[in-house]
């Protein structure tokens, strides 16, 4: 097997089974399982981290 790939951010790696997926800096599968590095490395190419949402601001009485 491959080592460990980095694309956009995220990590392409084997999941406990040998099938490939992607993975985020927390280690949260987010995308897969795909037969093939090939694959997973193209989702992984295109995914966007959604920015957080706005804090609330709280009213000062």
């Amino acid at each position: 097997m491959s080592a460990t790939v980095s694309v956009n951010g995220y990590e392409i790696k084997p999941d406990e089974s040998g099938q490939w997926c992607v993975f985020d800096a927390s280690g949260e599968n987010i995308a897969g399982p795909f037969s093939s590095q090939e694959a997973a490395v193209e989702v992984a190419s295109v995914l966007q981290d959604q920015p957080a949402p706005p804090a609330r601001r709280r009213n000062k009485k």
